[in-house]
């Protein structure tokens, strides 16, 4: 992939200017040079080929029927056959010859060997006029191999499909707002860090930023796969590309350029493309094999003929048809087919697929280990347990906390008035708001002077701890949760228990983990008792608390040294090492981090079911992959003695077209079963 499909309007100095959106579409999602050269080849070819086909006295053998002839219709099957040969067979020549300079036969080499052998021995049945020719077979197996390095590309370009369509979603302009609050409109590519730009209802986001004021539903769609609108607000994070809702935000931008989420998610999928998993590996080695195991049954069946019949033109015509079927292509396309297709299918779920090893691991795994904040939880504060100790209600006292923690950026504060929101309480007018640092705030309310804040200030106002006070304390200690206290200056009036949140979707993703026969544990710097309330509350297996960051590595070690195949689900910061050490790494973290070089797979958004989707198109992946490996290589085993006569004794020699006829249906079968793949996308 080149810079293009990362997108015009996201390039700085270092790239090109975004254009319009016409030019965008139609430059960033269009196929390649190599592709566009493949597929006018292959058309070019396949029309020349029909002649060659019509005019074959084979063909016309089988089929029953005789076309006319008249002054040089002898030479209309030669020369057209020679004309393909030259247009569609020379690239591969091209290609083969950088395997021989690294002298590593694979694949090219061994169908330039088949093109080669057809070519030649057809030639010289055309100038010495022997009966038999390849020439329907030559340029069929052209067509068939350009048309097979034709989709094979297009696969590849179709993965970064769903993010070529967010890039045109890019808008042409911004709106920056200036020093005087004025709107002044400017290119995407003159937005630097620390601009402030206006968010209209209904516009794309033009970078990456954080909302300074405002509030909206965002479209993520094109990014995380996730249909549901995203609530937006103030310190909340947006992405380039996506859609605003009915609000108007006022957007800090923080990233942009080749920073932002889509280019680095441009950039992975870009890498992904470049990778090759072990199958791919197996299978370029397999054709490197095969181009000897080639050479050596010619060589054999040369022999053994010569030694039964003497010498005659069968014999050129045996070794020929062993080259011409030892061709590849089928296996050339088990594999690069399927991971380019499994690669489309995880970047339109938000899964991004930056190895293909990884992957291709993610089938055999035993334990499923998750990072707990931001991971298994939500990363911030959420309020967890209410008790009121007076004769207040519940609503009043949360009313009273939340009023008092009004102009508070603290992440106990925000937690507090995102509790008071979602029950959409009333909150009353504060004054001589004041804040004790490290201990809490204090404000007046009808007169009353209010103190929230934790237990030291508590026992500064003096106020009495009652038993049921010192019990919820106690309780909301174990559980690790931060407790604070709403108080008058004399009595305790209510008790407030905050926790870190754990994501709605984290019970149902252990859960059918566990039904799928995985194990599942949870590995954290926090406290044990935090860690052990949620890896209850989750039912987790097995925890590891207050490992630093630096030590989270040793722990997944610890698991491998125990003859698990582990992966580590981590948000890709304090996690990097984790998921480096793990034999398969998963970064997850809402599209901002994509970029992380230790993990091999990323989940565009925090779902942790997302897990459960890699295992799924991980598993669906490789049984495609030994499908269509079986097939390719088996039709090899069977079609190579058969060509070479062993059943010659018994009266069964295969005859050359039909050869070349079974090597052409084994490379559409192998990639008619690689697009079946695409059935597991409604399943993901």
């Amino acid at each position: 992939m080149d810079s293009n499909h990362i997108g015009h309007s996201m390039k700085d100095q270092k790239m090109q200017q975004h254009q319009s959106h016409q030019d965008h579409g139609g430059r960033q999602g269009g196929p390649s040079h190599h592709e566009l050269m493949f597929r006018r080849k292959f058309w070019i070819s396949l029309v020349l080929s029909i002649p060659v086909i019509i005019f074959s006295p084979t063909v016309q053998g089988w089929l029953g029927y005789s076309m006319p002839t008249f002054p040089f219709s002898q030479w209309i099957v030669p020369i057209f056959s020679v004309i393909v040969f030259i247009i569609g067979g020379l690239p591969f020549f091209d290609m083969a010859r950088g395997e021989l300079k690294k002298k590593q036969p694979s694949m090219m080499t061994l169908i330039s060997l088949a093109l080669a052998a057809s070519f030649l021995y057809s030639l010289a049945s055309t100038i010495f006029r022997l009966e038999a020719s390849f020439y329907w077979e030559l340029v069929t197996l052209v067509d068939v191999m350009l048309l097979g390095h034709w989709i094979e590309m297009r696969s590849v370009r179709q993965a970064s499909g769903a993010l070529d369509e967010l890039s045109k979603l890019l808008p042409d302009t911004a709106e920056r707002i200036t020093d005087g609050d004025a709107v002044e409109t400017v290119k995407i590519s003159e937005l630097k860090k620390g601009d402030l730009v206006l968010i209209r209802p209904g516009a794309s986001v033009p970078a990456d930023g954080e909302v300074v004021s405002g509030s909206s539903s965002m479209n993520e769609s094109m990014i995380t796969g996730e249909s549901q609108p995203v609530h937006k607000e103030k310190g909340a994070k947006v992405v380039s590309g996506t859609i605003n809702g009915d609000g108007s935000l006022r957007v800090r931008v923080t990233a942009v350029g080749e920073e932002t989420t889509l280019a680095g998610i441009m950039r992975l999928v870009a890498e992904a493309q470049q990778s090759k998993s072990r199958s791919q590996i197996l299978a370029d080695k397999a054709a490197g094999w095969l181009f000897y195991i080639a050479l050596g049954v010619a060589a054999i069946t040369a022999v053994a003929w010569l030694i039964a019949e003497g010498w005659n033109i069968e014999i050129l015509s045996r070794v020929t048809t062993v080259l011409v079927i030892a061709c590849p292509h089928a296996l050339g396309l088990a594999i690069p087919l399927v991971v380019a297709i499994s690669t489309s299918i995880g970047a339109s779920n938000g899964i991004l697929i930056r190895d293909r090893i990884a992957l291709e691991a993610a089938r055999n795994l035993d334990v499923i280990v998750f990072d707990k904040t931001g991971t298994l939880t939500q990363g911030e504060f959420g309020l967890s347990e209410l008790t009121v100790f007076s004769d207040l209600e519940d609503d009043q006292a949360l009313a009273l906390a939340a009023a008092l923690e009004r102009d508070s950026e603290h992440p106990i504060a925000k937690a507090i008035r995102k509790a008071a929101e979602d029950k959409g309480l009333a909150l009353p007018e504060v004054q001589k708001f004041e804040a004790i640092k490290g201990k809490g705030i204090q404000g007046e309310v009808d007169g009353v002077v209010y103190h929230l804040g934790n237990p030291r200030l508590v026992e500064e106002q003096g106020a009495e701890l009652t038993d049921q006070i010192r019990q919820f304390s106690d309780q909301a200690n174990q559980s690790g949760e931060t407790v604070i206290f709403l108080t008058n200056g004399k009595d305790v009036l209510a008790g407030f228990g905050l926790a870190d949140q754990v994501r709605e979707a984290s019970a149902e993703a252990v859960r059918q983990l566990h039904e799928q026969g995985y194990q599942v544990a949870m590995l954290t710097g926090d406290s044990e008792a935090v860690a052990k309330t949620v890896a209850n509350q989750l039912g987790i297996d097995r925890y590891f608390a207050e490992v630093l960051p630096e030590n989270k590595d040793q722990k997944i070690r610890q698991l491998q040294e125990e003859g698990k195949k582990v992966a580590m689900v981590g948000d890709g910061v304090n996690d990097a090492p984790a998921l480096a050490r793990a034999d398969v790494g998963i970064a997850i973290g809402s599209g901002t981090d994509v970029a992380i070089e230790s993990a091999g797979i990323i989940l565009v958004d925090s779902d942790p079911m997302g897990i459960l989707r890699v295992i799924k198109l991980s598993k669906a992946t490789f049984k495609k992959m030994r499908q269509n490996l079986i097939w390719a290589t088996g039709y090899n085993v069977i079609a190579l003695p058969l060509a070479a006569g062993v059943l010659a004794p018994v009266g069964f020699v295969l005859p050359p077209a039909m050869g070349a006829l079974i090597m052409s249906i084994s490379t559409v079968v192998v990639a008619v079963n690689a697009q079946l793949l695409r059935r597991v996308k409604d399943e993901l």
